[in-house]
C-alpha cells in the first residue's frame, strides 16, 4: 500500500519535470510517512508542505526533489556520486535522507535543539547511518574547517550567507532559497573558482524564514 502511494508521488514529480534518475530513485526509496506525526498519514504522500512543529514545515516533495536536482546538476557531480553534503535545517530528516542516497555522508544543521533529536531518530529508525546532525547556527556553516560538494539550504535567508559559500567545494553547488516572507527565490550559487560563483535566480519558492542563532 505505502509503496504505491511513493510510487504514485514519484510519477507526479516525473510529470512535474523531476528527470534525474539518481533522484527520482532517492524518493522512491523514502517513506515520507515515517517523517511525519501519524495524523498527517492520509496526506504523507501528496506533493505539499505539511506542519512538523516549532512553526516548521516538511517542504513538499516537489521541492525537496528539484532542490536535489539542482545541486546535482550542471556541476561536478553530473555523471558521479557526490562526497560530502552540507544541508542547512535538517528540521524533520526528509531531506536529510534523501540526500543520503545520493552522496556518501550529509552534514546537517538544525536551530531547533528539539527537531535535531526528532531528525536523528526519524533517520536512525529507517538504518541511515551515513549522516551527522549537529545542534547550531546554520549561518556560520560548519565550524571544522571543511568543503562540500553541495550545500543545501532548507530556509530562505535575505542574501546567500558568505560562510556557507566559501564551504563549498570548486565545481560544486550551493542551493538557497532567498528574500523576505513575501517574495522569495531560489538560487542557485556555482563556486568556479577560489574567489569566483556564478549566482542564478531559478523560481519563485515559499520558505520559513532562515533564522540566526538557535532556539
Amino acid at each position: 500500500m505505502i509503496t504505491n502511494k511513493i510510487e504514485k508521488l514519484v510519477k507526479v514529480l516525473s510529470e512535474k519535470g523531476i528527470s534525474d534518475v539518481r533522484v527520482l530513485q532517492a524518493m522512491l526509496e523514502i517513506p515520507r510517512h515515517e517523517f511525519l506525526d501519524g495524523v498527517f498519514d492520509a496526506q504523507a504522500y501528496e506533493d505539499m508542505s505539511l506542519p512538523i512543529g516549532h512553526k516548521q514545515t516538511i517542504s513538499q516533495p516537489f521541492i525537496v526533489a528539484r532542490m536535489t536536482e539542482l545541486l546535482i546538476s550542471e556541476t561536478a557531480f553530473v555523471d558521479r556520486p557526490l562526497g560530502e553534503v552540507l544541508e542547512i535545517g535538517a528540521g524533520c530528516g526528509y531531506q536529510t535522507a534523501v540526500l543520503s542516497k545520493i552522496c556518501r555522508k550529509v552534514f546537517a544543521i538544525e536551530r531547533i535543539e528539539q527537531l535535531c533529536a526528532v531528525a536523528k531518530k526519524n533517520l536512525k529508525k529507517l538504518n541511515i547511518n551515513n549522516f551527522e546532525i549537529k545542534y547550531g547556527d546554520g549561518y556560520e556553516g560548519w565550524k571544522i574547517e571543511k568543503k562540500f560538494d553541495g550545500i543545501l539550504c532548507a530556509a530562505a535567508a535575505p542574501l546567500v550567507p558568505k560562510k556557507l559559500k566559501q564551504q563549498l567545494n570548486i565545481g560544486a553547488k550551493l542551493v538557497c532559497p532567498v528574500g523576505d516572507q513575501e517574495n522569495q527565490k531560489l538560487m542557485t550559487v556555482k563556486r568556479i573558482s577560489k574567489e569566483g560563483f556564478e549566482e542564478e535566480l531559478v523560481e519563485n519558492v515559499l520558505f520559513v524564514p532562515m533564522l540566526e542563532g538557535v532556539d
